[in-house]
């Protein structure tokens, strides 16, 4: 799989982008989200993710990390596949996405065109809990520059911990052997007390 695609930006529509990258172009199919986000720019990095069928191999790019995550949660609910979550991404903002699915404000999702009261509400129920988990900051990009604990923390959460009981299990750890800790040591200390 490709994490991101960096390079120059050679064409740009509302459905797909065509970046150079090394002198190959990709077409990447995004949302009008990402098409908003891009902007005039001459250059751009577009996190991915291939979709393989059996009859062609498909790129979808989204402007930021958290994006990307969304979309992902999204096409993992039985009957939306990434068409459908490209379509949710460009109806309302990702951040309009979560707060729907977590409020379960079935009206809203309804409104996006494909998505009928039945999808909606397996929406609710499927991501509901996934989301309120993540919390509401999930969908901002990670830093660059994390700390040990960041990106222990992270770990932590992609394994299936929540983030204030993993945050407290890495505070503990802190405070018992110190600051000067790599991020191994951490998740290990922090594992044993979870």
């Amino acid at each position: 799989m490709y994490a991101y695609i960096d390079g120059k930006l050679v064409f740009k529509c509302p459905t797909y982008v065509v970046i150079d990258a090394g002198g190959v172009g990709y077409q990447i199919n995004i949302s009008l989200n990402t098409y908003a986000s891009l902007g005039e720019v001459e250059r751009c990095k577009l996190f991915t993710w291939l979709h393989v069928k059996e009859d062609g191999h498909t790129l979808y790019g989204f402007h930021d990390e958290g994006e990307r995550r969304l979309f992902l949660h999204l096409i993992s609910v039985s009957g939306i596949g990434p068409n459908t979550g490209r379509m949710i991404l460009s109806s309302i903002t990702p951040a309009e996405i979560q707060t729907a699915i977590v409020k379960g404000d079935v009206p809203l999702i309804q409104r996006i065109k494909g998505i009928g009261p039945k999808s909606a509400q397996r929406m609710i129920l499927e991501l509901q809990d996934k989301l309120k988990k993540e919390g509401p900051d999930s969908l901002i990009s990670m830093p660059h520059n994390n700390t040990a604990k960041d990106e222990a923390l992270s770990a932590l959460v992609m394994l299936g911990f929540t983030k204030n009981v993993a945050e407290k299990a890495l505070d503990a750890a802190i405070k018992s052997e110190g600051e000067n800790l790599t991020v191994e040591r951490l998740i290990k200390i922090a594992l044993k007390s979870l």
